[in-house]
């Protein structure tokens, strides 16, 4: 073998090994992507629920703390003895 075909069978090899190279970066950056973009939208599903059922839960608590903020000043009215109004 003559040292130009050693150097083409090089040069041939060098390109075959970089672009399969390029073609597994290539493929697992789409596959990496794509599997964070799915996790991404699951967790983003799950945080909206979580948020709707934490709203319906602080409104609840807020409605219980009303109602207890008027009982209280009901009880402490009729303690001091003045009138209700009831």
């Amino acid at each position: 073998m003559s040292d130009v075909q050693t150097w083409a069978i090089i040069g041939v090899f060098t390109t075959i090994m970089l672009g399969g190279m390029t073609a597994m970066t290539t493929l697992i950056t789409r596959a990496t992507t794509s599997a964070i973009a799915g996790v991404e939208s699951r967790l983003v599903g799950r945080v909206d629920a979580l948020e709707g059922r934490m709203d319906g839960r602080f409104d609840a608590m807020d409605t219980h703390i009303e109602h207890l903020d008027r009982d209280v000043s009901t009880l402490m009215r009729r303690a001091w003895g003045e009138h209700t109004g009831e």
